[in-house]
Parts: C-alpha cells; sequence; structure tokens
C-alpha cells in the first residue's frame, strides 16, 4: 500500500478480496458483527457519522473506515465516501430522510458505490477527478470538477486539493456545523492497528502519531506545489471548527489549527 501511489490495489476501504473481486453491483448488508458499519452518531447540526469496519488493504495494512451523512436544507441527505451498507445504517436513514446525494471524494473510495447506487437508485452520485474513468460501470450524475449542485443549498461547500499525483482530493464543508472534512489527504491511524514492519512503515509514513498528520507519500506526491498551496488556502478560509476525515478520529475543535500544522510542510 505505501509503495503503490495509485493504490489502485487499495482504494483504502476496500477488503484485499474485494477488490481483486471487481465492481460489486448487489445491495450488499454486512451482518457480522465484526464488519457491522455503526449506527450513525451525531457530530453537529445536520451531520451524523457512522464509523465502517477496519479493512485489510494491500501488503496487509488496516484501516479504520468511516462516512458522514448530512442533511440538506431540503431534508434530504448527501453521504459522504460511503462505507459498507449495513442493515443499522439502512434502517437509520429509513428513519431519517431520503438518500439524494453520495460523495465519492477522491478515486481511491468507491468499493461500496455500487452496492448504495443499487440500494439507493434515485440518488445522484458525484465524482471526484478520476473516478468516472475508474468505474465505467457506475452511472455518474456529475463531476464534482465541474460545480456543485443547487440542491446543496449552499449548505456544502468544496475544494478541489490540486497538485498532487495521488489523487485530486474533493474537500467538503459543512458550513451548519462548521465541518470541514478531509478523505486521505489527513490521516491518524491508530497505532495498534499494525504490527511488526507495518507499523514501523505506518510510522515513517506519517499515517499515525499523535495528531493528524499528512502522509509522506502524499507529501511527496505533490508535484505541483502552486496548486496544492490554492487549494490548501481556499480551505484555510472557511470558518472550520470541526475536523473529520475517513482513517482517524473526528476532532470537535481546533480545526483550523489542526489542518494549518497538518499541512506546515507545504509552506
Amino acid at each position: 500500500m505505501v509503495f503503490n501511489h495509485d493504490h489502485a490495489s487499495l482504494d483504502h476501504a476496500a477488503l484485499a478480496s474485494a477488490a481483486c473481486a471487481g465492481p460489486t453491483r448487489a445491495v450488499t448488508l454486512m451482518t457480522d458483527p465484526d464488519v457491522t458499519a455503526s449506527t450513525p452518531t451525531p457530530l453537529g447540526p445536520d451531520i451524523w457519522l457512522a464509523d465502517g469496519p477496519v479493512v485489510t488493504a494491500a501488503l496487509g495494512f488496516r484501516y479504520p473506515t468511516r462516512m458522514a451523512l448530512i442533511r440538506l436544507p431540503d431534508a434530504s441527505l448527501l453521504v459522504w465516501s460511503p462505507v459498507a451498507l449495513s442493515k443499522q445504517v439502512a434502517a437509520w436513514i429509513e428513519q431519517t430522510g431520503p438518500v439524494a446525494h453520495i460523495v465519492a471524494p477522491n478515486h481511491l473510495h468507491h468499493l461500496f458505490l455500487g452496492d448504495w447506487q443499487s440500494a439507493y437508485p434515485s440518488a445522484q452520485i458525484h465524482a471526484a477527478p478520476g473516478l468516472r474513468q475508474k468505474r465505467p460501470d457506475i452511472r455518474f450524475d456529475s463531476d464534482l470538477a465541474d460545480g456543485l449542485p443547487d440542491a446543496w443549498g449552499g449548505a456544502v461547500d468544496c475544494v478541489l486539493f490540486e497538485g498532487n499525483a495521488i489523487a485530486t482530493e474533493a474537500v467538503l464543508f459543512h458550513r451548519p456545523s462548521a465541518t470541514v472534512i478531509f478523505t486521505d489527504l489527513l490521516q491518524q491511524v491508530p497505532a495498534h492497528l499494525n504490527t511488526g514492519w507495518r507499523a514501523w512503515i505506518a510510522r515513517a509514513d506519517r499515517m499515525t502519531g499523535a495528531a493528524p498528520q499528512v502522509p509522506l507519500k502524499f507529501q511527496v506526491a505533490t508535484t505541483d506545489r502552486t496548486a496544492a498551496r490554492r487549494s490548501l488556502a481556499g480551505i484555510q478560509a472557511w470558518p472550520a471548527e470541526r475536523l473529520v476525515f475517513a482513517h482517524g478520529p473526528p476532532s470537535v475543535t481546533g480545526a483550523r489549527e489542526i489542518v494549518r500544522a497538518a499541512f506546515a510542510w507545504l509552506r
């Protein structure tokens, strides 16, 4: 995983066996207690988080997974970076509101899109750069590079973090809760998940640590620093308080300071 710059075999939220099997079209409700996504819990106004299973990726590296669900002004739900669709999550959605939008925030987070599209066929799926080409089996309704849907009602903003050779990541900002949402550019994988040589590489790559960090592979892959700094400036202009990312614990305060410290290398 750490050495594969296009991460094609990882897809971060993919079990290695599922990735080898190719795109999955049927709805899969994960009922094994070891792989069941948690019932969404509130983070702030109109935003909830649900933890998916810890996944084993290429070379045996283990990652926590997480998705966010946002209630839009029209009372529909936006799902960010969907994890395995579980009975708990499906039941919560039935009680809370219809899924109208699904965001795939980079071309690494896509394994469960087919399941979600099958379960919620009327939902619009919005693709980060590179994903439409990678998943021709998915019906994408828009590309985030072309702008944001009017239906989001100004509640969610987006900056495409450009200049990185691994992925162009869509970083979101949920205004009602002042939450900035990264995917892979920030990580804080719990140290106990990887042992032996994997733990050593995780530390060296800055996947683990006392605070969220930009993994070293993403730093090295920042080939256009001017574009990256421009993207970062747009993110830092948001009045963010809370911070969410896929592979580590969320923060309910201090988001701007955490982001500033994590990207100090880019100054």
